[in-house]
């Protein structure tokens, strides 16, 4: 009897394989021939699945996305979330580690930066993958305003602070300090990523943070 194939499965199978393209060698080289043997399999078999190149880094980007936020909220799942009424430095440690998560801070978090990079600057260029680039970047944005609310609600922040300003700010430091371990992953260390967020959380909660930095 033939072996069934989870359609949707294959092809969240075909992205782990550009992804491994892109850590390794650069998007530029994620074609679909090179795409078919990375994940061992005939060209003919990826045909099956995407219809060219384009829907193929499409479906990889979209993939991308969504393992992507799994990740993060798969984290804050496994956080202990302070009482309402708890001291403002608990929510504002909690603020840090949710955070912290965007940051390329171990393995993991590293590779997925190193796809995150190669994506978003494939999309300055390339229309088929704009709506996607565009939905990342609105997908943290969208994340941040709700912490940084979260946050001024519990008296985590300082008081007066622009939550709409804040968001941009804190947006730009985060994405700067990933892109800078991306391109630079010899200087740019986990532990001087940690620091300049602890530095930003002093900036903008109503009591300094207790713990050290996070790496």
């Amino acid at each position: 009897m033939p072996k069934l194939v989870d359609p949707e499965q294959r092809r969240r199978e075909v992205a782990e394989a550009i992804f491994r393209i892109v850590r390794r060698d650069g998007l530029e080289h994620a074609s679909l021939r090179a795409v078919a043997a990375e994940a061992g399999l005939a060209i003919g078999s990826v045909r099956h699945y995407f219809d060219g190149q384009a829907d193929l880094m499409i479906f990889a980007m979209r993939y991308f996305a969504e393992r992507a936020g799994l990740r993060i909220r798969e984290a804050a799942g496994r956080l202990k979330i302070p009482d309402p009424d708890a001291p403002a430095a608990e929510h504002v440690a909690t603020l840090e580690l949710l955070l912290a998560e965007t940051l390329p801070l171990d393995d993991r978090r590293r590779e997925e930066a190193v796809v995150w990079l190669a994506f978003v600057t494939a999309a300055r260029t390339n229309p088929d993958l704009r709506p996607y680039a565009r939905e990342l970047h609105d997908d943290l944005a969208g994340m941040l305003d709700k912490l940084l609310a979260a946050a001024d609600r519990l008296g985590a922040l300082r008081a007066g602070l622009d939550l709409a300003a804040e968001r941009s700010r804190l947006h730009a430091l985060l994405d700067g300090l990933t892109m800078h371990a991306v391109l630079q992953p010899d200087r740019i260390t986990p532990s001087e990523l940690a620091t300049a967020l602890r530095l930003h959380m002093i900036d903008i909660a109503a009591v300094p943070p207790e713990t050290p930095p996070l790496a």
